[in-house]
């Protein structure tokens, strides 16, 4: 086979699948505008202490022991 007929044929198969895509994409798209858009219920929840006054987060100890500022270039 000659490379322009192999070019073709790759740039081709590439047109087709960025067709796909862009359906997919569309119909995505749409169903976010019509609010058809359904969410499930999640069964992770944030280790958020909740007080009538305020509120604060808990975090892992790994997480407190970070420096504020990290040095850069």
């Amino acid at each position: 086979m000659k490379q322009t007929t192999m070019i073709a044929i790759v740039l081709g198969i590439l047109l087709v699948i960025s067709a796909v895509q862009a359906i997919q994409l569309t119909k995505i798209k749409s169903s976010f505008e019509g609010n058809s858009l359904t969410t499930g219920s999640s069964s992770i929840r944030p280790s958020v202490a909740s007080s009538p006054g305020k509120k604060t987060a808990s975090l892992p100890s790994s997480v407190k022991d970070l420096p504020q500022m990290v040095g850069g270039c």
